[in-house]
């Protein structure tokens, strides 16, 4: 399958360190000939720490994708009926949004994409960064991974010592696992010893 021709829904969340990741796998997506429409939830607007301003997170986007970043949930809702997404990713995914979109909670543009992608019965891919994944928030990661038309970029724990809690997508598989959930299927495995990237043989 080709993504020539898709239109994608990308937002992103404030799990500020994993942007770095991500910026990569967008302008993937694009150089693969699809059409990337970013989304960005408010604290990534509105955001600076140490990883960067969130002004120039946005610019970096708006830069990658040639479209402005759809930054209120009423710029969002348009991406069910009038705009419809061919596959919606959301990475990352903080643990923050996750638990709210597991309990059907739309409060941010991210969240309202995601929503309207559902409601249109096309894929949500999720990229993970969350420090409670394997604490509070596992029973709404759980609750994700057995809805119809979510599918997950291949996460597993990034520091089993220092953070055993914690999960993180391995974001280079983004691109594979939009493929695949295109195709109504998750690429597997999916948990992996996301620890170990980067890591000598």
């Amino acid at each position: 399958m080709s993504l020539k021709g898709k239109r994608i829904g990308f937002g992103l969340t404030g799990s500020h360190c994993t942007y770095d990741a991500v910026m990569p796998e967008i302008e993937k997506l694009v150089n693969l000939g699809a059409e990337v429409l970013p989304v960005v939830s408010y604290t990534v607007q509105s955001t600076n720490t140490r990883f960067g301003d969130g002004e120039d997170w946005v610019k970096k986007i708006e830069e990658l994708t040639g479209h402005a970043v759809i930054n209120t949930i009423v710029k969002a809702e348009p991406l069910g009926p009038k705009i419809p997404l061919d596959c919606m990713v959301v990475a990352p995914i903080t643990g923050n949004t996750m638990s709210k979109f597991a309990n059907a909670m739309t409060e941010s543009p991210v969240l309202m994409a995601a929503k309207a992608t559902l409601r249109n019965n096309k894929p949500v891919v999720l990229g993970i960064s969350t420090n409670d994944a394997l604490g509070l928030n596992g029973v709404n990661l759980m609750r994700l991974m057995a809805t119809k038309n979510i599918y997950f970029i291949p996460f597993g724990q990034d520091d089993p010592v220092l953070k055993p809690n914690s999960m993180v997508a391995r974001m280079t598989m983004l691109s594979d696992t939009v493929y695949a959930a295109l195709e109504d299927k998750q690429i597997q495995p999916v948990i992996v010893e996301r620890f170990r990237d980067g890591q000598e043989s």
